[in-house]
């Protein structure tokens, strides 16, 4: 089964994107509520796919992105934005992305998303 990391500073976004993965074939192995923590749990867990929220306190997504592709370039990260966040996904899809959400989101979204991950 294939392990995941699941990070948004809001504990319902996180809970919502933990609940569809776990029906969808992974196992959430970790949470984290900012960049900073999301880097840690990256380093200790080593998950095969990582959702990030954009924009958090601490240290914002496109950094985490950032810090988490310096450790592994192939980590399969899909970011996570709010709607008129366009250009921070852009820059993150150039940054090594390899896909992205758009909050609110629906199940179906979110499966299409990491479905060539599983």
């Amino acid at each position: 089964m294939k392990k995941a990391l699941v990070v948004d500073d809001m504990m319902f976004m996180r809970m919502t994107l933990k609940n569809t993965l776990e029906k969808n074939g992974f196992m959430v192995a970790g949470e984290a509520d900012n960049g900073i923590a999301a880097v840690e749990k990256y380093k200790e867990l080593q998950p095969d796919l990582v959702t990030l929220d954009i924009t958090m306190p601490v240290m914002d997504g496109l950094a985490a992105l950032r810090e988490i592709k310096r450790l592994n370039k192939d980590a399969n990260i899909i970011m996570v934005s709010a709607l008129g966040q366009e250009s921070m996904v852009m820059e993150a899809m150039q940054e090594g992305a390899k896909g992205f959400i758009v909050k609110p989101f629906k199940e179906d979204q979110i499966i299409r998303a990491v479905s060539k991950f599983v």
